[in-house]
């Protein structure tokens, strides 16, 4: 028997490559205009357009994270969460481990969207080889400190709006045009330069990536992106002709995600030591 890795819908893993690895997703929750759906039953585009007023998002309730560590084979599960800066996933998986008939290791992640799927994905691969419960969880706390997320957003709009920045940063970023940046990274959100256009945003998440370029070690690398597939193909165009990742997907944003940022692209990604590409 395996251990069975499980996360939540944030981590915008595509379903066939969730499938593949044998990776459980349980769905975030969604609210609006006296609505209330399963994240990944609901059409981002049509979302941000309709809803009338405020979209207010939840982690999975404690049963769901209970019911899927029941389904765990023997050897348990290891549960690997959005951060819980951001939300209070973690707290209800940690609560549906107590209630679960079988052993399950919670972690925080730190992360979330494309970097926190290159979190599970390297579980999973754990959890393929062999690996106890224990070595699976002690993989994804490894890959969770060296995780890098770098991204673009249109503007400050959704942000503001979701009170993740002063509503006079949003309105400066409107007037200027500027494309804001920021990494999120052990749970805080750091904002970077802002750039002065499209694809000067695509350039400066590419510039981090650049610069933190580890030619002795294998590159697992997601690109993350929020109602912009063709500009997320092209960035991971750029990136497997610059630097032959080991792993790479498209990862988009699921509503729950997208409703806090708007229009995105991203990168997430870390380097696996002295296994070179």
């Amino acid at each position: 028997m395996t251990v069975t890795v499980i996360t939540d819908s944030a981590a915008s893993l595509p379903s066939d490559l969730a499938r593949d690895r044998d990776v459980t997703v349980v769905s975030m929750r969604l609210s609006w205009d006296g609505k209330d759906a399963r994240d990944g039953d609901v059409d981002v585009a049509e979302l941000l357009r309709g809803a009338d007023g405020p979209v207010t998002t939840s982690g999975p309730p404690p049963g769901e994270f209970a019911a899927a560590i029941d389904g765990a084979g023997a050897d348990g599960a290891v549960v690997l969460t959005i951060a819980s800066s951001m939300s209070s996933t973690y707290e209800s998986a940690r609560l549906g481990a107590r209630a679960a008939s079988r052993p399950a290791e919670v972690i925080d992640t730190g992360t979330a969207a494309g970097a926190q799927g290159l979190v599970v994905l390297a579980a999973a691969d754990a959890a393929a080889g062999g690996a106890t419960r224990e070595e699976v969880a002690e993989v994804a706390r490894q890959v969770a400190a060296e995780v890098r997320l770098v991204a673009a957003v249109e503007s400050l709009e959704h942000l503001v709006r979701s009170g993740r920045v002063p509503q006079v940063a949003g309105w400066a970023g409107k007037v200027l045009g500027l494309h804001p940046l920021f990494e999120f990274r052990g749970g805080q959100v750091r904002r970077l330069r802002p750039a002065t256009g499209h694809d000067a945003a695509v350039d400066g998440v590419l510039r981090r990536w650049r610069h933190d370029r580890r030619p002795d070690a294998s590159l697992h690398v997601a690109v993350l992106h929020a109602l912009q597939p063709d500009v997320a193909a092209a960035l991971l165009e750029r990136i497997e002709r610059e630097g032959s990742p080991k792993t790479s997907f498209v990862g988009e944003f699921s509503a729950v995600m997208a409703v806090h940022t708007g229009p995105l692209a991203g990168l997430a990604w870390w380097y696996q030591p002295g296994q070179p590409g």
